[in-house]
Formats: C-alpha cells, sequence, structure tokens
C-alpha cells in the first residue's frame, strides 16, 4: 500500500471533527486494507509503531528532528527553527518546507506503508556511537522520498504528535463498521488483547467467532478490572450482599505476567515496566510458586515501613538509566490482590473469593511482596474502622468488592468493585505560569502551572500543572480566551515555558494531594481540572499554602 494513501486519510480525519464520522473513515479505510499490512496501518492509525505495551520507541526529539528536515529540505537549521518558532508544529514545518524544496532526488522512490514502518522502527532500535548521525540518515532517506503531505505526517509520527482523534474508541467503532461486527465484541477482544492492529486482523480473517475465541498470552498485558467510585463508605458496603474490603493504595497498578523463569511487569497504562524494576522480578521467581500466572496488585514506594507518595514512584517508572541507584533510593513494596490466570487457565469466570483461595495458594508471602489484607464484613461501623485505619497508614481509602463478582477485564461499570476515598474540596488558586502548546494549541497557552499563596513570604508557589478542563474554543473559558488574558501577565519566557504576572484565579477539583520533591510549595494535585474562572477572587482571597497542607493532614487521616 501506499503511504500517501495514509496520508490522505489522515488528512481527512483531521478535518472531521465528528467522532462518528471519524468512525465511518477509520472503517471504511480498514475494510478496504489488505491483511498483510493491517496490524501495521492500524498502528499507524493511532500515531503509534508498536503496542502500547512495548518498550520500543523512536527516541527522537525535535532538535535532531530539526536537522533531518534542514537535511532533506535543502534550508538551514535556522531557517527551520524561525518558521517552527512561529507555528509551533514541526509536521507543518516540513510540509512547508518540502514543499519549497528546489532539488529533485535522483533515484526518487514512492514510499509504502511497509518502507515507512521499517525506516521507523530501524530508527528506534539504533543505538551506540554515531548513532544520532545513523537515525538521522533514516529520516532524511523518507523525507527526501516524501511528498509535502506525507513529510508532514512522518514527522508527527515519529515525534508523537499525530493528534487526529483516533483513540481506542474510535478505532474499535471503525473495525466494528469495517467488518460488521458487534462493538462489544470487538472492545472485548481488545481486553484480552491490547493490540488493536492484532485485533483487526483476527475481525477480518475470522469475523465475530475469531474475536470471541482471542485468549489471553503471557507477556501481553490484559485490560485491568476498574473500580467505580462510591458516594458513602456505606452506601459502598450496603451495595453488595457479600463484601469484602481492601486497602486502597496510592502506588502504580501492577500487572505481573510470570512464564517459567520469564517475567514482564506492566502498568495500568500497558506501559511495560520490567527493567525498571530488577528487585520485584526477582521477587516473583522467587515468591510464586505457579510456573505460568497473571496476578493484578499494587506497587508502593516506602520508606521506614510507610508509603510515600506517588510522585517518588514515577520517578521510578520514568527512570531507564541508573536502575539500581534510584531503587536503592526509592524502595518498593507490592500487594497483590487477584489473578486472573493460571497454568494456562484463564479465571475471569471464577469468583472473587475463588481466586483469592488461588492467589493464596501459589503467593509466598514476605515483607515486601504479599497478598494484601483484607476484612469480610458487612458491619458497616467495622469497616469505617478499618477505613480509618488505612488513612492513619498513609494509603488512600478503601476498595469494597463484592465477592462472587467475576472479573470484568477493562470494565468499570458493574465490575464489582467499588473505591472509597475522602471527598476533596476544591481549591482557589493563581495561574503563575504555563506552556506554550503545540500541534492544534498552537499559538495558545496549552497548560498551566498553579500557585497557591505563602503568607510569609508573600509569595506564590508552584502546587501543580493543570492541562485538563480546557477546551480549544466555544463559550465556556476556552484556551483561546484564556490566552488572551494572560498574554499581558507574561513576565518572561523560556523556550516553550512561559512566566505571569499573578492576576487570575481560577477554581480547581483534582482527585489529591501529593508531597512533591519538585514543587516550590512542597506540594502537588493530582490529576487537577478547571472547574471555573473565580471573577469574584482576587489573588489574595485564594487558597494559601496552610490551607494545603491542612487538606493534605485530613486526607490522609493524620488531622
Amino acid at each position: 500500500m501506499k503511504y500517501i494513501e495514509l496520508a490522505r486519510v489522515y488528512e481527512l480525519l483531521e478535518k472531521n471533527a465528528s467522532k462518528l464520522k471519524k468512525a465511518e473513515i477509520v472503517g471504511q479505510f480498514l475494510k478496504d486494507c489488505p491483511s498483510e499490512i493491517l496490524e501495521k496501518v492500524t498502528l499507524l492509525l493511532t500515531g503509534n509503531l508498536y503496542p502500547a505495551w512495548s518498550q520500543e520507541e523512536s527516541g527522537i526529539a525535535g532538535q535532531l528532528m530539526i536537522r533531518g528536515i534542514a537535511k532533506a529540505s535543502g534550508e538551514t537549521q535556522e531557517k527551520v527553527i524561525s518558521y517552527f518558532t512561529k507555528s509551533g508544529d514541526l509536521g507543518k514545518v516540513t510540509e512547508h518546507f518540502i514543499s519549497k524544496r528546489k532539488q529533485s532526488s535522483l533515484g526518487k522512490r514512492v514510499l509504502t506503508v511497509d518502507k515507512v514502518v521499517d525506516n521507523l522502527r530501524a530508527v528506534a532500535k539504533v543505538g551506540g556511537i554515531g548513532s544520532q548521525d545513523r537515525k538521522l540518515d533514516l529520516i532524511a532517506e523518507l523525507l527526501i522520498s516524501s511528498t509535502p503531505l506525507e513529510a508532514k505526517y512522518i514527522v508527527k509520527t515519529i515525534l508523537g504528535e499525530l493528534r487526529i482523534g483516533v483513540a481506542e474508541g474510535i478505532l474499535r467503532d471503525g473495525i466494528s463498521k469495517a467488518y460488521n461486527i458487534d462493538k462489544k465484541i470487538v472492545e472485548g477482544a481488545w481486553f484480552l488483547n491490547q493490540d488493536y492492529g492484532e485485533v483487526a486482523r483476527i475481525a477480518k480473517d475470522k469475523g465475530e467467532t475469531g474475536l470471541k475465541n482471542v485468549k489471553i498470552k503471557l507477556g501481553k498485558p490484559v485490560a485491568v478490572l476498574l473500580a467505580e467510585k462510591s458516594p458513602t463508605l456505606k452506601e459502598g458496603v450496603e451495595k453488595f450482599d457479600n463484601s469484602v474490603a481492601e486497602m486502597k493504595f496510592d502506588g502504580m497498578r501492577t500487572q505481573i505476567h510470570k512464564d517459567g523463569e520469564r517475567v514482564s511487569i506492566f502498568t495500568r497504562r500497558l506501559d511495560n515496566v520490567t527493567n525498571q524494576f530488577p528487585e520485584l522480578v526477582e521477587r516473583v521467581r522467587k515468591n510464586v510458586k505457579a510456573e505460568n500466572v497473571i496476578l493484578d496488585g499494587e506497587t508502593l514506594a516506602v520508606k521506614d515501613g510507610k508509603p510515600m507518595p506517588f510522585q517518588f514512584l514515577s520517578q521510578r517508572i520514568k527512570r531507564k538509566y541508573n536502575i539500581e541507584e534510584i531503587a536503592e533510593k526509592i524502595p518498593v513494596v507490592t500487594e497483590l490482590f487477584d489473578i486472573v490466570y493460571l497454568n494456562g487457565q484463564q479465571l475471569f469466570d471464577n469468583t472473587l473469593a475463588e481466586r483469592r483461595k488461588l492467589l493464596e495458594k501459589h503467593i509466598k508471602n514476605t515483607d515486601k511482596f504479599h497478598v494484601t489484607e483484607q476484612l469480610i464484613s458487612q458491619d458497616v461501623a467495622l469497616v469505617n474502622k478499618f477505613y480509618k485505619f488505612a488513612l492513619a497508614l498513609g494509603h488512600e481509602g478503601l476498595i469494597i468488592k463484592k465477592l462472587d463478582a467475576t472479573y470484568q477485564a477493562g470494565r468499570r461499570v458493574s465490575g464489582g468493585w467499588l473505591k472509597v476515598k475522602p471527598v476533596m474540596e476544591n481549591l482557589d488558586l493563581v495561574i503563575i505560569g504555563g506552556t506554550w502548546g503545540t500541534g492544534k494549541r498552537a499559538g495558545w497557552i496549552g497548560s498551566l502551572t498553579l500557585g497557591c499563596r505563602d503568607r510569609e513570604s508573600g509569595k506564590f508557589l508552584e502546587c501543580g500543572m493543570l492541562g485538563s478542563g480546557l477546551k480549544e474554543k466555544g463559550e465556556d473559558l476556552t484556551l483561546d480566551k484564556l490566552t488572551k488574558m494572560l498574554k499581558p501577565l507574561i513576565l518572561k519566557e523560556k523556550d516553550s515555558s512561559v512566566w505571569f504576572k499573578p492576576k487570575i484565579v481560577i477554581e480547581v477539583a483534582y482527585e489529591e494531594i501529593q508531597k512533591s520533591p519538585t514543587y516550590s510549595s512542597g506540594y502537588a494535585l493530582r490529576f487537577p481540572r478547571l472547574v471555573r474562572l473565580r471573577e469574584d477572587k482576587g489573588i489574595f482571597q485564594s487558597d494559601d499554602l496552610n490551607r494545603l497542607k491542612k487538606l493534605y493532614s485530613i486526607q490522609k487521616g493524620k488531622s
């Protein structure tokens, strides 16, 4: 298949905002796509070269891409940088300069999807001395042979900035439309095989029956069961006739695959973090009795036996080098609470009570790797004591689970799990900085730095970054309106970062407050989102650092 065919589909998807229309476009394209290339095309539609759980990545940053654009177009790097500063989108920059290219390459070939994927995957594998130059050659080879439209999307794909609105839901609906299969069946297959490329190929070649027969593959992650939120602990306990309470941890959802001596570790987002946690791999080998198994649990950062905020654990998740050093600095404990696969058998249809017995049977408990504690009770007062105990230990709350519930991979509604956490009050905070957006958000402030007031110094201290709750355009407070309000307040800029004079107050909702080693306040809001502009409040009526400290203490049961 010619790559230009895919590039035209990208262009069409980019121009259509309707999710329904996007699904129709994807469906028609996949329907006409040959089976042998379907997996690659499906991945490329999402802007990826590998499934989400793969550890492979291109390793190409903007600076190297600028060199590649200059080399392929015959322009200077200075001109490329100048144009990029104005547009904020290297894809558009590439399209512009390739369209102005004066030289005609001898032996220029027509690009195919296979050629593009092969080159880009080769880029990901290049390493060692001189690797940057070899990567540059592979990129330039593609861009030299590209039309302006092809070049635009090749660059966006390499940088992970495709942004054409094709996520899992659109792909699911597209596959459903392409092969006339109920989207719930498509989604069910994807929950067990987190590779829509492979799911699409099975749908095309084997139809509905093939998707219904999709099975777990060790080494490939499964979509985990998700918990719904319960308004109160009482409602959570009374929701089920027979239930069990387990602590809710502030850590990394951990899916462990053991196939003999081979161990793989995945996060809730399907990131493969096996290399980042070598001590956990060894604990699995030593303390899991089963030969082949998939375990579900949570991994926590700990210090002196107490849980550390997720911010610390995230340093380990992101670290690619000097693993032993950071492992010693940030030790971890793994709490195991479920088992979904055992020695060739899927356990989704087993009840929680049955799965728990199997889990306990096949785990040798240690202080750092063990089956989590639970309380089986319908007594609200007793469960409430357990809840307060969990908060006092520094955990997030409880998960109430239905003992006779099956494991519904990827499901939240009716999954039989309810989470109970303290209700957090919204905060009124000041916008003190941000970053200029890229892609569709170019020209706007794409994310905001939030500040809380320090009464002693009079300064506004960083306490989080907000990007959620902001739309590009509309009647509410949008990126466009907010950027116009913030521009006159700019104090300084550096690269894409910008600092503002404190003046604008916004109301912010969030999931919780965590201690932070990076923000000047010492605290960070987890998953903050914009609620509204507080035009009725001045900056000295906004929430201060003492307020954050108090709320942090309340949520952790320490007050």
